[in-house]
C-alpha cells in the first residue's frame, strides 16, 4: 500500500521539471542531412569568408591604386550599401559582409584592405558582437578587435574612419532591443569615440543622425529596426562623406 503513495510524491515532486511531452511536434528537419553537413564544412573551410571578394580583390591589385580610395569594411549594413549610388565618381570599396563580427572583419585586414593599398578605411561594426553572432564577448575583447585593425591600418599609413554603432527598434517583425540592448550600443560608441581621438582616427557619428528622441532608430528609416533602407542611407551618407574629407585633410 505504500508504493502508490510515493509514487504520487515523485510525481509531485518532479512535475515542475519534466519533460516529457503530450504532443511530438519537433522542429521540421532537412530531408537530406549529408547535404546539409558538407555544406556546413564547406563553410567552416572559410569561416571568416576571405573568399568572398577574393577575385575582386586580385583585379583591383593588378591596377595602379586609385588616389582617395576607401575601403568600407564593416558586416551587412555595409554589405548592403549601394556606394555607387550615394557616392557616385568616387573611388569607395565595399568590403562589408553580412553577420560579421570584428574578429572576422580583423582577419580579413590583409587581403580585403591593406593589399588594395587605401588612402583610408571605414570601420562600421559592433552591433553583431553585441548580438553574440559568434558567442558572448566583453567589451575589452570587442575594443581590442577594433584596435588591433586601426593599428593594423595606419602601420600602413592608411588613415582611419571609426564609425559609431546605429541604434535599434522594436517597430520591425521582431524586437531589436533584445539581442541588441540599446544601453551595451552606447557603452560601445562610448569606447569608440574615445579611442578616435586617442589614436589620431576620425569618428563618425552615425548613431546621432539616424536615432530619435527616445534613443531608438528613427522610424521609417529601416525595413526591420536595425538595417537601414535607402531613407536610412540618406542620412548617413554625408556623415561619412565629411568624415572622410576630415580623414584625408588629416
Amino acid at each position: 500500500m505504500r508504493y502508490p503513495f510515493i509514487l504520487a510524491l515523485l510525481l509531485l515532486s518532479f512535475d515542475a521539471s519534466a519533460q516529457l511531452v503530450e504532443d511530438f511536434n519537433p522542429p521540421r528537419s532537412n530531408c537530406c542531412l549529408a547535404n546539409t553537413a558538407q555544406m556546413l564544412a564547406n563553410q567552416l573551410q572559410d569561416w571568416n569568408q576571405l573568399g568572398r571578394y577574393h577575385a575582386d580583390n586580385e583585379k583591383l591589385k593588378a591596377q595602379p591604386a586609385e588616389p582617395g580610395r576607401v575601403v568600407f569594411l564593416g558586416d551587412s549594413i555595409t554589405d548592403g550599401w549601394k556606394l555607387a549610388t550615394y557616392f557616385p565618381g568616387k573611388p569607395y570599396v565595399n568590403r562589408g559582409i553580412s553577420g560579421q563580427v570584428t574578429s572576422q572583419l580583423l582577419v580579413r585586414m590583409m587581403e580585403d584592405v591593406i593589399n588594395l593599398k587605401p588612402s583610408a578605411l571605414m570601420i562600421f561594426a559592433g552591433t553583431n558582437d553585441i548580438a553574440r553572432n559568434n558567442g558572448p564577448q566583453t567589451l575589452a575583447q570587442i575594443a581590442g578587435n577594433f584596435q588591433m585593425m586601426t593599428e593594423l591600418a595606419q602601420a600602413h599609413g592608411i588613415r582611419v574612419i571609426l564609425c559609431s554603432v546605429t541604434p535599434v527598434s522594436d517597430y520591425g517583425p521582431r524586437p531589436m532591443t533584445t539581442g541588441r540592448p540599446p544601453a551595451d550600443i552606447l557603452r560601445l560608441n562610448t569606447w569608440l569615440k574615445d579611442y578616435a581621438v586617442k589614436s589620431g582616427a576620425t569618428y563618425a557619428d552615425f548613431f546621432s543622425a539616424v536615432v530619435d528622441d527616445k534613443g531608438a532608430l528613427k522610424e521609417g528609416i529601416s525595413r526591420d529596426g536595425l538595417h537601414p533602407n535607402d531613407k536610412g542611407y540618406e542620412l548617413m551618407a554625408p556623415v561619412i562623406a565629411g568624415a572622410i574629407d576630415k580623414a584625408l585633410k588629416n
